[in-house]
């Protein structure tokens, strides 16, 4: 990487907003057309936020401003929206969360569109600055969007994208392997070797639940719920109760005929169900995982009386909302009932968790990392990137938000299509399947 030397350059907006600029000089992945130059910009404003914000700013001559809340993993993202004429500004601050009045700072007076997290705000207040801004495109990095206000955003015409179908394995994996971890104890183990406790093998130490032809339990059998249905049906040749509103068809297909190869090779079948109600789950299987939506009718769809019905020795994890589970009431379960066991990814009042399960041995507890691979998170950057692009550059949205590997294909453009718009529909946008 090369640099130049810095040059600081004091400046002020019509907001009465400090820039200070310092300028660096970097080389984008051979082959790209954008821009060879790194501009950090360091905001400061005593009547609009505690401390400053930092800046790093991509193609500083672009046409249309563009402005992510949080540096993103990946070139690619940058790259693509710095080869069609956008000016990308970063927020580098180190404040794991923004408040609404950073966003309304970062914002500013001219914005065509916002990359934003869903740990942010993104009501009223923040849509109308946008559009006031002149910005008509918002996107989440996430499949999720319980964060927006999605009325007010199309109330003020903007454009609501998120990130689906990207997600889809990488969740399952952790989701499996919250299961094998408290299966087999492997955090509780792992803790006691590092405290130096081990001193030979005993017939009762870290005994926990062998897989291998129990019942896994899936409620909600989406994309998701699916692949982490396969992964411990193949993998553990497990048996499955699942539970969802509609039909599994794909997925009882896979697990019908996984259990004739199994027959066929001198095994044990695995067989399927489908439950009339989730009670029926929670009753009959050993390992349940947590795969629906958030929305009224799913709230503390785990409660007290809920986990009353699961068996003493079951193992629970949760990779979808932290409100599809009463923290409490689980607290007050896993207190009374030891051999019961949680792996969970997301928490009722992120980022925090309720008084209690931290000090459990039975809870196994991962900072919200579901969707944390590489290949993952890289591509719902570019994902999120380009529904910011398509709706500035007027492109139609399209009809499959899952199929996303034509946006992800690294060796070819991706199409000029917006790859998940929310909202397109109340809208009015163009679609296309391309």
């Amino acid at each position: 990487m090369h640099t130049v030397r810095r040059r600081i350059i004091p400046t002020i907006n019509s907001s009465s907003i400090f820039l200070y600029k310092s300028i660096e000089r970097r080389l984008f992945p051979q082959g790209s057309s954008s821009p060879p130059i790194l501009q950090k910009e360091q905001i400061s404003s005593a009547d609009k936020m505690a401390k400053p914000i930092s800046i790093e700013v991509w193609n500083p001559s672009g046409k249309y401003r563009v402005v992510s809340t949080k540096p993103m993993p990946g070139t690619r993202w940058i790259r693509l929206l710095s080869d069609q004429d956008c000016r990308v500004e970063i927020c580098t601050d180190k404040k794991t969360i923004l408040s609404v009045e950073d966003i309304l700072a970062l914002i500013g007076d001219k914005c065509d569109g916002v990359i934003g997290q869903l740990t942010e705000d993104w009501g009223e207040v923040l849509f109308s600055a946008l559009r006031r801004a002149g910005g008509t495109a918002f996107s989440n990095m996430a499949v999720g969007y319980n964060n927006v206000d999605v009325d007010a955003a199309t109330k003020c015409g903007v454009a609501v994208g998120n990130t689906p179908g990207v997600l889809t394995e990488t969740t399952a994996e952790l989701a499996a392997s919250l299961s094998l971890a408290a299966a087999r104890r492997i955090v509780e183990a792992d803790e006691f070797m590092r405290a130096g406790l081990y001193d030979g093998w005993l017939p009762h130490l870290f005994v926990g639940n062998l897989l291998k032809g129990q019942t896994v339990g899936v409620i909600g059998a989406g994309r998701i719920g699916s692949a982490y249905a396969r992964m411990m049906i193949e993998g553990f040749k497990m048996n499955l109760i699942y539970y969802d509103l509609y039909q599994a068809t794909r997925l009882e297909k896979f697990v019908t005929a996984y259990g004739q190869f199994l027959k066929a090779n001198g095994e044990q079948p695995v067989s399927w169900k489908r439950a009339a109600t989730m009670e029926d789950v929670l009753r009959e299987a050993d390992v349940i995982s947590l795969h629906p939506i958030l929305d009224k009718t799913t709230y503390h769809l785990i409660n007290k009386e809920s986990l009353s019905i699961m068996k003493k020795d079951a193992i629970l994890v949760n990779c979808s909302r932290g409100p599809v589970i009463d923290e409490a009431a689980l607290v007050e379960h896993l207190k009374v009932n030891p051999m019961f066991r949680v792996g969970l990814d997301v928490f009722e009042d992120e980022p925090y968790m309720k008084p209690g399960l931290a000090e459990l041995k039975n809870a196994i507890v991962v900072p919200h990392i579901a969707s944390a691979s590489k290949w993952t998170r890289e591509g719902m950057a570019t994902l999120a990137a380009l529904n910011v692009l398509g709706k500035i550059k007027g492109y139609p949205v399209s009809t499959d938000p899952n199929q996303v590997e034509p946006f992800l294909d690294e060796k070819s453009s991706p199409p000029a299509v917006c790859p998940s718009i929310v909202n397109a529909k109340q809208l009015g946008l163009p679609s296309s399947k391309f």
